[in-house]
């Protein structure tokens, strides 16, 4: 057996496997089987909502679940379901292996579903790039995270006399307060996609949001290659200088808790790291503060989960268009989102069940919307295609660590993502 053979062989087992133990149906009963990496018990706990919903309509829910957060164990049974010719009702994707999958002609036609219920007028055109294929809905998006957030511990604000910094200078000057105090200022875990998560609002609030799209969605070398980024890699070394000596390879959620101790001040992370206050029992308000990275309030930078639709047997469309719909209820909508600390994928939804910060993430989407700054993340694959995304890490993780200055840097940063468009 050749190496090919083999991984095709690893990912039949995996599909298997993921199969086994489901439940034996009823003859003529509607179902979905859905493939997903939501395995966490919040994450479980909100997606049941959706089983429930659906099983009220008398649709059987099979469960695929596949564990591994960034759902690289997922895609490998989606393509071998694929390639067997079984193909899932439905599975978790995200952003542009959405447009892979549509490109190869395998998801179904949502635009019926999607017309009945006021898809495009709900749901941002943002997310809709990533949803659509050459005009069709094949894919219904279940979220809207952001990433442009920093966390703060109040108790060491509140001591130190300090207040949320709204630009760049009041940052610098509240970490500085911080670093003085014999505290960490800024958790952070040393793993590029974390690199590139500050990167993002760096350059939001460094050139503005209309070169962040030049420079990370156009990838225009002129912006790419500008003083703008210069500086922005001079503002990436001045942050690296307020991070502990020992977050080479720390996990984002040991880093929250570095504030949920109060033995630093900020987390720079998306919306996830609030989970992580609240299930340490933290309150929004009290305990902790989310705001926006400073200088970037009236910008969010997103990534969106999304259920891409796959291609069945006309026994099985009726269930997965109630699937799709179902995905889309608003009630759907809030009661997932209020667990996963994420935004709703669809702007009509009541801000009514969400605590602080969730209210805070669905008005600022409201006002990005209105504003046309609602952009797709680089450092979580909404703002450009993987081998471009990648090519960029490698450049960002090597000007935080010291490893070229930044005219070194910026030069590095456009080779790298001309021989990545290549």
């Amino acid at each position: 057996m050749n190496v090919t053979e083999s991984c095709i062989f690893s990912a039949a087992l995996l599909a298997s496997s993921a199969l086994a133990g489901l439940p034996a149906l009823a003859q003529g009963a509607q179902r979905v089987d859905v493939l997903h990496w939501w395995t966490s018990g919040g994450e479980a706990a909100a997606l049941n909502v959706l089983k429930q919903n659906l099983n009220g309509e008398g649709v059987v829910w099979q469960d695929v679940p596949v564990a591994g957060g960034g759902g690289e164990q997922a895609m490998t049974v989606l393509r071998a379901r694929v390639t067997s010719g079984n193909p899932p009702t439905a599975s978790q994707m995200l952003g542009f292996d959405i447009q892979d999958w549509a490109e190869q002609g395998v998801l179904a036609d949502l635009n019926a579903i999607a017309t009945k219920e006021n898809w495009d007028k709900n749901i941002p055109a943002a997310l809709q790039q990533f949803s659509k294929y050459k005009g069709t809905w094949v894919a219904a998006p279940v979220n809207l995270h952001s990433t442009n957030w920093i966390w703060i511990n109040k108790k060491v604000f509140d001591d130190l006399g300090l207040k949320p910094p709204q630009n760049w200078d009041e940052f610098i000057a509240a970490l500085d307060k911080v670093k003085a105090s014999g505290k960490t200022a800024l958790a952070h875990g040393g793993q590029p996609w974390q690199d590139a998560t500050i990167f993002d609002s760096v350059v939001i609030a460094t050139g503005g949001p209309d070169f962040y799209k030049k420079a990370l969605i156009d990838l225009d070398p002129e912006a790419l290659g500008s003083d703008t980024m210069k500086k922005v890699f001079e503002r990436m070394i001045q942050l690296r200088k307020y991070v502990d000596n020992n977050f080479s390879g720390r996990d984002w959620n040991l880093a929250s808790a570095m504030v949920i101790r109060g033995d630093a001040a900020v987390q720079i992370m998306g919306d996830w790291a609030k989970g992580e206050f609240v299930n340490a029992g933290k309150k929004p308000g009290t305990d902790f503060i989310c705001t926006r990275f400073p200088g970037t309030q009236g910008v969010v930078t997103f990534n969106t989960d999304q259920f891409a639709m796959f291609k069945v047997g006309a026994d099985r469309q009726a269930a997965q268009q109630k699937m799709a719909m179902a995905i889309e209820d608003p009630g759907f909508q809030s009661s997932f989102n209020v667990v996963k600390g994420s935004a709703p994928a669809r702007t009509d939804v009541s801000d009514a069940a969400f605590d602080d910060c969730g209210k805070k993430a669905i008005a600022d989407v409201k006002e990005a919307v209105a504003k046309g700054t609602l952009l797709g993340s680089l450092a979580h694959g909404h703002a450009a295609r993987a081998a471009v995304k990648n090519a960029m890490y490698d450049v960002i993780t090597a000007v935080f660590n010291g490893d070229y200055a930044p005219d070194q840097g910026v030069k590095e940063l456009v080779t790298a993502v001309a021989g990545a468009k290549q």
